[in-house]
């Protein structure tokens, strides 16, 4: 069976990564490679991962997503890379429901799958089931969790960008995992699934039963946030929108075979979304 590297970023944040990795170990169908890398991890985290005899990679200060990702990725030996967040809950039935859809997909080569994710408030995202188990790991109810999960699960949906998200490990290194220049990591997600457009991919592909919860926006709370949209403008001329909604086709239905063919958005709805987007951004 294929095996996962789960690449896992963590900064200062101990009492959601013990609940990750618990979660993880009860909650996983095989083994997989766990790699965290701890930014800062003054509150114990190192010493923790050393005594759980978890692999880490580890910088003295908080060096942001992109890089994190980027240095555990090196250490990467499954056959596919998946990046989550330290502030997620796996729940049963995730790895093998990742695998039937790696079944459905793998014979076009280049693809990203994403699980979906259970949010306790909505965002209005509606790729994102509403559940609430808990606002934070001590009022988490993990027992709750395992027992309801499974009954939330949805349909597939088209439009991965964001993780848990699953790639070939030979995609990940061809597009040099996520991009520095988005540090801290604002829009890093839009543009690493760019990167992979642009390598080929085409099949971009939430998978509905593959399901972990998310606490959301854990540690970006606590950051200087770069202006990753005016970035990824500037980067790939077009906004994140756009390339969401006419290119990734985000939360539309999956048809029988993943394999999109290349959108080809008229002129007009193009300009239309170019002007919307640089009248948001730059007034």
């Amino acid at each position: 069976m294929p095996t996962f590297s789960l690449l896992v970023p963590t900064w200062n944040n101990l009492a959601h990564l013990r609940l990750f990795v618990e979660s993880l170990r009860r909650h996983s169908a095989r083994e997989h490679q766990l790699i965290v890398h701890v930014n800062d991890g003054s509150d114990g985290t190192r010493e923790w991962l050393r005594a759980e005899g978890i692999e880490h990679t580890a910088s003295e200060a908080n060096i942001g997503i992109c890089h994190a990702v980027n240095l555990a990725g090196e250490k990467a030996r499954g056959d596919y890379v998946l990046y989550l967040n330290d502030d997620m809950v796996l729940a049963p039935g995730w790895d093998t429901a990742l695998e039937r859809a790696l079944e459905r997909v793998k014979r076009h080569e280049l693809f990203m799958l994403s699980g979906t994710m259970i949010e306790p408030a909505a965002s209005g995202n509606a790729c994102v089931v509403v559940h609430d188990f808990g606002r934070d790991p001590a009022r988490f109810d993990l027992e709750r969790f395992a027992r309801e999960a499974p009954r939330l699960a949805r349909a597939d949906w088209l439009g991965a960008t964001w993780p848990p998200t699953l790639v070939p490990r030979t995609l990940w290194h061809q597009v040099g995992g996520y991009s520095v220049e988005f540090s801290p990591g604002m829009g890093s997600d839009n543009d690493f699934s760019m990167k992979l457009w642009h390598a080929g991919c085409r099949v971009f592909l939430g998978v509905g039963d593959s399901l972990v919860y998310h606490f959301s926006e854990t540690s970006t709370r606590r950051i200087r946030k770069n202006d990753g949209r005016r970035q990824f403008f500037m980067k790939w001329g077009m906004t994140q929108s756009e390339f969401d909604r006419y290119y990734l086709r985000r939360g539309q239905p999956v048809p029988a075979d993943p394999l999109l063919a290349e959108p080809q958005p008229s002129w007009g709805l193009r300009w239309q979304a170019l002007k919307s987007g640089l009248k948001r951004r730059f007034g």
